[in-house]
């Protein structure tokens, strides 16, 4: 195979896109959510975006990029707590990585200071309560994240936010 046939093929394969975010608590257990301006539907979000893997980015990094970025808080993350394929009519399937950035302390609470290009606000919101602000495959996401979180039983896998049949859910 000559380069331009490596290149011809490689152009034909399937597209997926990245995205990466990440779970932050309190020492109360309230995990924090921001509010995106780009959004009509009301729905909050993660801090977290898209990895830039054109540019050699992995998804650990693009989450601890994106939530520099949009909080102004660069923490070394814990450990990977969800994947998630995520299929969209719009545009093309998107894996979604969701990482522990752990329990901010009251200085780091302070220190957050909101991207205004995209985001409007932010809170800490009880993980009950947080379920009434994400979109469903969100919360389903943050939901089985944080029972993997909880058991120690390692990243969970989903399917637009659901275990794949045939795997028990945590």
């Amino acid at each position: 195979m000559t380069i331009d046939d490596y290149a011809t093929y490689i152009a034909g394969l399937p597209r997926v896109l990245a995205g990466a975010g990440v779970i932050f608590r309190d020492a109360r257990g309230r995990i924090l959510l921001v509010e995106p301006n780009y959004r009509n539907d009301g729905k909050w979000i993660l801090p977290g975006g898209t990895v830039e893997s054109d540019h050699g980015e992995t998804p650990r990094q693009g989450a601890r990029r994106e939530a520099a970025e949009e909080i102004g808080l660069d923490v070394e993350l814990g450990p990977l707590l969800a994947v998630d394929w995520v299929p969209g009519p719009a545009r093309p399937p998107l894996v979604s990585y969701l990482y522990d950035g752990g329990v901010l302390d009251e200085a780091q609470l302070t220190a957050i200071r909101l991207q205004e290009a995209e985001l409007l606000s932010w809170q800490l919101v009880h993980p009950d309560a947080a379920y009434g602000y994400l979109d469903g495959g969100l919360g389903r996401r943050v939901r089985a994240a944080l029972g993997a979180l909880a058991g120690g039983t390692g990243p969970a896998e989903l399917e637009n936010g659901y275990p794949p049949l045939g795997v028990a859910s945590r």
